[in-house]
Formats: C-alpha cells, sequence, structure tokens
C-alpha cells in the first residue's frame, strides 16, 4: 500500500519545503483540500507551484469542490496541469456542503451534485478533444495521455449513495475519509457500484486520516487548526480525538487500512511544521 501526505493549508509558503522533502521520501503523493470561504490556497494554483519543485510525487485534490467553478475552464486548468507536470495530477472530485461556500461562487446547494456530474461529462468529452458545442470548438490543451485518453485520474469523495455510485458511473476511484472501524461499508459500496456499471478490475481506493507528529506544541496547533475547519459541522471535537499522534498509532492504522485492501492512505496534516515529513518517513522504515 501506497503512502501519501495531506499538506497542511495554515501557511502556505511553506508547501514547497514539505514538497521537496516528500519527493525526496517514501510518499507517493502529495494532497491538498479545497474551500472558498476559507483561509486556505487555492488548490490548483498550490499544485502547479508544487509540481515545479518535484519530479516523482502525484499532486492530487482531495477533493476539490467542482461545483463551484465553471466546467470548461476547469477542464483546461486540470489538464494544464496533468500535462505540464507529466501526468501526475490526481483530480479528487466531491460536491461540498457548506453554504457559503456556494454562496461566494453563486452557485446553487441543492443541485450540486447533478451539477457535478454534468461537469464531468462535459470535461471528459474536452478532454477527448471533442468541440465545446455545435458552435463552439474544442478547448485545449490535451491531458498527459493525449485525447485517447479520458483525462486525469478521477477519485470521489463521499458517504452518500449518490457520491459513491460515482466511483462506477464514471470510472474513477473512491477517496474514503473515514477511520478503519467504519471504512469498510464504504468501501464496498464503491466496489459495487463499480460492478454495478460493469468496469473492469477494481476501482483505486485511496484512504485518509489525520495525524500530527511531533512535541506537544505542534499537536495542539494541529488540533486547533482541525478544530476551526471542522467547526461549521458540529462534529469538530469528535474528528479532533481521532487525530493519530503517536508512530504507533499511524503504522496502525496503515496496518488496518491494508487490511481492507486499500490502495494508497493519505496521512493528512494540519501542523504546518516541515520536520512532520521526516518524523513519518522514518517510521515507515
Amino acid at each position: 500500500m501506497r503512502i501519501g501526505l495531506g499538506l497542511p493549508i495554515a501557511e502556505p509558503t511553506l508547501l514547497s519545503e514539505w514538497a521537496r522533502r516528500a519527493d525526496a521520501g517514501p510518499f507517493a503523493t502529495l494532497g491538498l483540500l479545497d474551500r472558498l470561504v476559507y483561509d486556505n490556497p487555492e488548490p490548483l494554483v498550490a499544485l502547479a507551484v508544487l509540481a515545479g519543485v518535484t519530479e516523482r510525487v502525484q499532486l492530487q485534490t482531495e477533493v476539490l469542490l467542482a461545483p463551484l467553478r465553471e466546467p470548461a475552464l476547469l477542464a483546461k486548468q486540470a489538464a494544464t496541469l496533468d500535462r505540464m507536470s507529466g501526468g501526475r495530477l490526481v483530480l479528487g472530485l466531491g460536491v461540498g456542503g457548506r453554504a457559503d461556500d456556494h454562496e461566494a461562487a453563486r452557485t446553487e446547494l441543492r443541485t450540486r451534485g447533478r451539477r457535478l456530474d454534468e461537469q464531468i461529462a462535459l470535461m471528459r468529452r474536452l478532454w477527448a478533444g471533442e468541440p465545446y458545442s455545435d458552435s463552439c470548438g474544442p478547448i485545449g490543451p490535451a491531458p498527459h495521455g493525449g485525447h485517447a485518453q479520458p483525462g486525469p485520474e478521477l477519485l470521489f469523495g463521499g458517504f452518500q449513495p449518490a457520491a459513491l455510485d460515482r466511483v462506477g458511473r464514471w470510472g474513477g476511484g473512491f477517496l474514503c475519509a473515514a477511520a478503519p472501524d467504519w471504512a469498510d461499508d464504504l468501501i464496498e459500496t464503491a466496489r459495487q457500484s463499480w460492478e454495478r456499471h460493469d468496469r473492469p478490475g477494481q476501482p483505486r481506493i485511496v484512504a485518509q486520516v489525520n495525524v500530527a507528529l511531533g512535541p506537544d506544541a505542534l499537536v495542539e496547533q494541529a488540533r486547533g487548526a482541525m478544530r476551526a475547519y471542522y467547526g461549521f459541522s458540529g462534529r469538530a471535537d469528535h474528528m479532533v480525538d481521532g487525530m493519530l499522534t503517536t508512530g504507533a498509532q499511524i503504522r496502525t492504522a496503515i496496518a488496518q487500512f491494508e487490511g481492507l485492501d486499500a490502495d494508497e492512505l493519505m496521512l493528512y496534516c494540519y501542523g504546518t511544521d516541515p520536520d512532520q515529513v521526516d518524523r513519518i518517513a522514518d517510521i515507515l522504515d
């Protein structure tokens, strides 16, 4: 099972250092979350910067709130980043459930799921080199794999049946942001969607846990950042309590997700100290 790092959002100027260290270490992927009405870097812009300071690691949105964006421009941005990074973009997509994000984007909260499906259909057509419409031509560039491929790899996050069914409907992987003790059912539902839509093989399963590894001050900083991020949900304390703060806890989570046949585990960091890259790398040896 591969191990990736979810990057902290509190100090964007440190992310290049995180990325350089991760690229030189045992990590497969760098992930970055998305919000609009929040003090976080825009993920496609930030990942484009990180593509320039790395050579190997994949660059993953987890998840990009696609319904907040105009789909033709999003298709162009994603194809550009995928092409210029040598095919390293993984486009994790979700609908976004925060009303303020949709208010600021002037998009409709209640139709966000339908909008995402329409966006994916359009972006897949554009990545294949088809014209936008009868009166409007193609939108380039082609993704790294060329027009014969379906574009960047897609992952879908979510918990509801409609969200999980996108895994099979669109042929993407599943981004499972759930603790091991209740991830099993979500992963199985995603795999059932894959089978129901007659997809060959198996969907790629990417799991996620929250971690902070270092001195007490770092752990408390991470807890504070995580509590602020999840404050809207009413479950912030529950999320903070689930943060893994020791090497033994992280190794246990790795073993648990290996037992669920996950393909990758993203260790999501909220503390900003880039020395965590080296600390986590040490426990993976």
